[in-house]
């Protein structure tokens, strides 16, 4: 097979979805990807009106995710699409994802991965079935910043690691927003639409994913405090988590998004025996390293002195700020290359490989039933059962 982009179909993300238009700018950036067709709302007519502004072809404007998915896996080889992208909300994830790895098609899908853990255990074993990929955006991963952390704790500058402090606030459902008007709370806050969690499956999720990744490490034991903090919420809106890890490192997890004022200061902290670093999202071109026994250091995004991994997800010099779309990009391209490589049947590299799986998914699942249960329990510890 030749050169060429990878294609891609949408379902959700039509017009004045944000993280649908957050999709299409990623998976651009790097010109890997050509978006082709897409199922666009579950109104017909607002779905026909965005494909049209996003200039597809009529004919590959989609009523619903059935048809696009039934008539896409119809198409010649060289026009049909080579995955799905899934920006709808958390209920409408599997049913979408299920059809198109049935159909031949690889998957991109927003995080949580389903609204339960036995239907993203489902996923990933047809994942195993099919021999497809599965891309969960985990966006936080993607930072240059945070693949220079986990390179660093992996090459074991810092010793054994004892400690992991993570912490995920928001404000912006500070006032009970989901019955004024605003589509995105009133889904997160509804347990039909989001599942058995609302912040930490919202935010804690990628709190606890960006935890093991950097660290390398699993949680195998939490301790979760949820909250219902605004009266008339239907899911938490704020919660606390003590943490073990699988080396006996301890740690703490905070997500909230009634912490009024913040906007989205996701930071975390990672100690050894030898020194730590911290990373806040909000300034994600500095990574700042601590040492027991000399200064603190700063590392910068686009230096030379970065590792190789960095160095491959980093655009410009140092001083030009990439930030989150590009984040988000680095997910795409990866995941593009990755199945770029399979369709003309070479081993996808390392460097390739490095984005969230559906492993990823599962485990988030397994964080969010984990934490409900422990929350509702006087048991102090839980198992992290999958």
């Amino acid at each position: 097979m030749n050169n060429r982009k990878m294609r891609m179909g949408m379902i959700g993300g039509g017009k004045d979805a944000f993280i649908g238009a957050v999709h299409r700018i990623a998976a651009n950036i790097d010109g890997q990807v050509e978006f082709c067709c897409g199922a666009l709302s579950v109104n017909p007519e607002v779905g026909r009106q965005s494909g049209k502004e996003l200039f597809l072809d009529d004919d590959r404007i989609y009523e619903n995710y059935q048809e696009m998915i039934e008539k896409e896996s119809q198409l010649p080889a060289d026009k049909r699409i080579d995955f799905v992208t899934i920006v709808t909300p958390n209920f409408a994830h599997f049913a979408p994802a299920m059809m198109a790895l049935d159909h031949g098609f690889n998957v991109v899908i927003e995080k949580p991965i389903a609204l339960s853990l036995e239907e993203a255990k489902q996923l990933q074993q047809k994942v195993k079935e099919t021999g497809l990929v599965l891309c969960l955006t985990h966006t936080y991963s993607g930072y240059p910043m945070v693949k220079q952390a986990r390179e660093m704790v992996k090459e074991g500058k810092f010793g054994a690691i004892r400690k992991i402090m993570v912490e995920y606030p928001q404000g912006w459902l500070s006032t009970l927003t989901e019955k004024e008007g605003n589509s995105g709370a009133a889904w997160r806050t509804d347990p039909k639409k989001s599942g058995k969690s609302g912040c930490m499956g919202d935010i804690g999720t990628h709190a606890a994913q960006l935890a093991e990744y950097i660290s390398g490490l699993k949680i195998t034991k939490l301790c979760a405090d949820l909250n219902i903090v605004v009266p008339g919420r239907g899911l938490d809106d704020d919660g606390n988590v003590l943490l073990k890890f699988d080396n006996g490192a301890n740690g703490v997890l905070i997500a909230s998004q009634i912490a009024a004022g913040e906007e989205n200061a996701l930071k975390i902290k990672i100690y050894g025996e030898k020194g730590g670093l911290e990373w806040h999202q909000m300034e994600p071109n500095t990574l700042i390293v601590k040492w027991l026994d000399q200064p603190a250091q700063i590392y910068r995004a686009g230096q030379p002195y970065l590792s190789d991994i960095a160095k491959h997800n980093t655009r410009v010099p140092g001083g030009h700020p990439e930030g989150y779309l590009e984040a988000f990009a680095n997910i795409y391209r990866n995941f593009a290359l990755t199945i770029g490589a399979i369709s003309k049947g070479e081993e996808p590299t390392a460097a390739m490989l490095d984005f969230p799986k559906v492993e990823d998914g599962v485990r988030g699942m397994a964080f969010i039933e984990n934490v409900v249960a422990s929350s509702a329990s006087d048991q102090k510890w839980f198992d992290f059962n999958i």
